[in-house]
């Protein structure tokens, strides 16, 4: 494959660390200071009360009434009616985050309280949910088992996948990337003011999907490449050539998907429509930072973990030859001292015998 683009992405894995670190930063300052986090009555428990309505009413207006009408919390949603042929019609979301469902009694208080106070305006219950708050725990685990399982099989398709080039460590750092994309999904809720909800578990799947399979394409490239550049060439080179090499089907790939959810985004601002909004400007949001992760933060940590673990097989491996050496030493040693040994004994041999010839030549005489 030609290679367009010559960006050195593992020389500067510092600077994309330091980028995602800051932006992670500021978001849970503001997070924790300014913006707290909403979670919705599917996860904690409550009821969600749906009136229409027609006319213009001030939102204010209608929030006072109904918080009068009750002791509880409430937080309210405004959208378009789009169900009815009403163009002037519109609906109003009651949320009690009381961590309870409300009694029907409270309910009527609150709907006798609109009436009251907006009698031309023809306030009428559309739809009525209620969670247990036992329920709703029960619900988030069993979403956050399914993000856990699906990180589990990642990691073990990744090691087999890509058993030539660490495939364990390639699987881990994919997932690595993931838990990125997570957090990053998290603080768009959280800045956006968008309550965590099933959408919220919807977007974080869906970029589960698109960021491994960013991450399986570069180190698919990866392994052809390291068989075409042999075994002279560094990791660093072999993943910078690789990844330049797939960085335009990348690009590609989210822009394509970006513009399919951004024309569904346009369309959910225009009429209002939280539940879109609230999937599909995530979704946007979560594709960058699939794209971002899988390219600039997979695989430069993968590479920082190959080097790292070459540096300790070549450690161990020079440790073992320093022990044979060592051991080979007293062997050499022995075998000195034995010939020394003997060359020792010949030189009295040598001695004696020089002596004997001696003695026979004096008696002789």
């Amino acid at each position: 494959m030609r290679q367009k683009f010559h960006i050195d992405f593992i020389k500067n894995s510092k600077i994309f660390f330091c980028i995602s670190l800051g932006i992670m930063l500021v978001c849970l300052v503001l997070n924790i200071f300014l913006i707290p986090t909403r979670v919705d009555i599917q996860f904690t428990g409550g009821t969600i009360v749906k009136y229409s309505y027609s006319g213009d009413i001030k939102e204010k207006e209608i929030s006072s009434v109904a918080q009068k009408a009750t002791k509880d919390t409430i937080t309210f949603t405004y959208a378009e009616n789009l169900a009815s042929s009403d163009s002037n019609s519109h609906l109003v979301s009651l949320e009690f985050t009381n961590s309870k469902a409300i009694t029907v009694d409270e309910q009527d208080q609150v709907t006798e309280a609109f009436t009251e106070a907006f009698p031309k305006n023809n306030f009428k219950v559309e739809e009525s949910s209620s969670v247990d708050a036992s329920k709703g725990a029960n619900f988030f685990f069993k979403c956050l088992a399914a993000v856990i399982l699906a990180a589990v099989l990642i990691i073990g398709y990744v090691a087999i996948r890509f058993k030539k080039i660490g495939g364990m460590s390639a699987g881990v750092m994919a997932v690595v990337a993931l838990v990125h994309d997570l957090i990053i999904v998290y603080f768009v809720f959280a800045m956006f003011n968008m309550s965590l909800d099933d959408n919220f578990i919807a977007v974080i799947l869906m970029i589960l999907g698109y960021s491994v399979n960013d991450t399986i394409v570069v180190y698919d490239r990866i392994r052809e490449n390291r068989k075409k550049m042999g075994p002279k060439a560094t990791t660093a080179e072999v993943t910078n050539a690789s990844v330049n090499q797939c960085l335009t089907r990348t690009i590609c790939t989210t822009i394509t998907t970006m513009s399919a959810i951004g024309s569904v985004l346009v369309v959910a601002l225009i009429y209002n429509i939280d539940s879109i909004i609230s999937f599909a400007l995530p979704m946007m949001i979560g594709l960058v930072s699939g794209c971002y992760s899988s390219i600039c933060i997979a695989v430069p940590l993968w590479v920082k973990w190959k080097d790292h673990s070459d540096k300790k097989k070549a450690e161990k491996e020079q440790l073992k030859k320093s022990a044979k050496k060592s051991s080979k030493k007293p062997d050499e040693d022995k075998k000195e001292d034995k010939s020394d040994k003997k060359s020792q004994a010949k030189q009295t041999e040598d001695k004696s015998d020089k002596k004997s010839e001696k003695k026979k030549v004096s008696v002789e005489k």
